[in-house]
């Protein structure tokens, strides 16, 4: 069992980026999806989670309005869609997957916003 990140890269302070994280290997509906994001010297950071049916999302307050998290079954991916981005998003992007005791977690993909 898997996920890989991908899509991450250099943007400039006002612009976008599409991370997308491919699942396989488990029953990909019946899993929380999560990203998350860690800065040098700061702690790993929840940014955004969706459910298995995809019906309820959630934020952080620094990303609200300007990232969306989006999930398709039939593909087994996860997508975040990150809009006006800002210096202080700049971090490695991670990819995780949780039901009960179950837990997956990509390699991450940097994200760096600077002009």
């Amino acid at each position: 069992a898997q996920v890989v990140e991908s899509g991450g890269g250099l943007v400039q302070p006002g612009g976008s980026l599409r991370l997308s994280c491919a699942a396989s290997g488990f029953t990909f509906s019946s899993y929380v999806m999560r990203w998350y994001r860690q800065s040098p010297g700061k702690e790993r950071e929840l940014v955004a989670t969706v459910t298995g049916d995809g019906a309820w999302t959630n934020y952080a307050d620094s990303v609200k309005g300007r990232f969306t998290i989006t999930r398709d079954n039939a593909k087994k991916t996860v997508c975040l869609k990150m809009n006006s981005l800002k210096p202080e998003d700049t971090a490695v992007y991670y990819c995780n997957a949780a039901f009960l005791k179950y837990s997956y977690w990509g390699q991450g993909t940097q994200v760096t916003v600077s002009s």
